[in-house]
């Protein structure tokens, strides 16, 4: 599984098209997004995670930029989510975060470190 990274209308589904090979309307046959939106109130991430890696690629926007929200539901969503792309992370055979529609290589070939 190859897992997109990157802020909200970074080029995350642009690359993935590139990368796959096929047009904005046939992306949902390969690829899953807002994948951290299913994490809130998820109660078991780990079979989420799991779930989701199945799919060829993993797209998900990076929330929070160090913003600690005052609402205790946003902050439990968010440290959900977080949680959520380390198992992601963890699972993926290549990690790219998209900026700006530049891809960044951050993991490669399965490696892991634990």
């Amino acid at each position: 599984m190859i897992l997109l990274i990157g802020p909200l209308h970074g080029g995350k589904r642009d690359y993935a098209c590139a990368l796959l090979g096929c047009g904005r309307d046939e992306l949902g046959r390969y690829a899953c997004w807002d994948v951290q939106e299913r994490a809130a109130g998820c109660e078991n991430l780990e079979a989420l995670a799991r779930e989701l890696s199945a799919w060829p690629v993993v797209i998900a926007t990076e929330t929070g930029g160090g913003v600690v929200p005052l609402d205790e539901g946003a902050r439990a969503a968010r440290e959900a989510a977080g949680q959520l792309l380390c198992l992601l992370a963890r699972r993926a055979d290549r990690v790219v975060r998209v900026f700006y529609g530049l891809p960044l290589t951050l993991k490669e070939n399965g490696a892991e470190d634990v």
